[in-house]
């Protein structure tokens, strides 16, 4: 397990610029750089890539991690920017999402007090793309979580991060060949299945939020 840096260290962590991709109730450890960054940038204008955290969120339930996969599509032109892609409705999967959640954190402390606030994401509106369903999410997480980042849009696909004094986090936070982050330590606490499994790193914010309620944030 990566060691926690030094105070100092990361107190310059924090006066850092960040450069993400988008994601669907994103991992502890990206809204941790939201939290702690100086500015998040989300790259707006990157191709799509699949099995990543763009679309894709994994939560702790009785048989495990199970991983929640957003359909989309591609518009006909085959344009694959990330902006472009369209939110499908193949195979009910806002139902399944919802069902699986609930289940999961049946037994949480918070979703009961929180459901309200997540079941419009699933019932209550429709989104057309990815994109604008994802940020609005971490509109809400950052709501319930009590955090304000300096939060924007690539205006363009940004290539040069030393030009813009950016730490890219783009393809380093990811489900299946997550990079080295030193900035990063998972903390435990509390979690439904944690007497079966023991406790699991870095699920979706959904874990943190629904276990630990207001106290999420001292986690981050």
């Amino acid at each position: 397990m990566a060691q926690r840096p030094h105070p100092a260290v990361a107190l310059i962590m924090e006066e850092m610029n960040c450069l993400l991709s988008t994601t669907y109730f994103g991992p502890i450890q990206w809204y941790q750089k939201l939290y702690r960054a100086k500015q998040a940038i989300i790259e707006r204008h990157e191709s799509f890539q699949k099995q990543t955290y763009r679309n894709r969120c994994l939560i702790a339930t009785a048989q495990g991690v199970q991983a929640l996969t957003v359909p989309v599509t591609a518009p006909a032109n085959g344009d694959r920017g990330i902006a472009a892609m369209r939110i499908s409705d193949h195979g009910n999967w806002r139902h399944l999402h919802w069902q699986a959640i609930t289940s999961a954190y049946g037994d949480s402390p918070f979703l009961e007090y929180y459901e309200d606030d997540l079941r419009p994401f699933f019932f209550e509106r429709r989104w057309e793309y990815l994109f604008d369903f994802n940020y609005d999410i971490c509109q809400k997480i950052c709501q319930l979580i009590d955090i304000r980042p300096q939060l924007a849009t690539s205006p363009s696909y940004i290539k040069d991060v030393d030009t813009h004094q950016l730490t890219d986090y783009r393809s380093a936070i990811s489900p299946k060949h997550p990079a080295d982050d030193p900035f990063f330590n998972p903390l435990p606490y509390y979690q439904v299945f944690s007497h079966q499994q023991g406790f699991i790193p870095n699920l979706s914010i959904l874990d943190l939020l629904l276990n630990m309620g207001p106290e999420s944030i001292f986690y981050l």
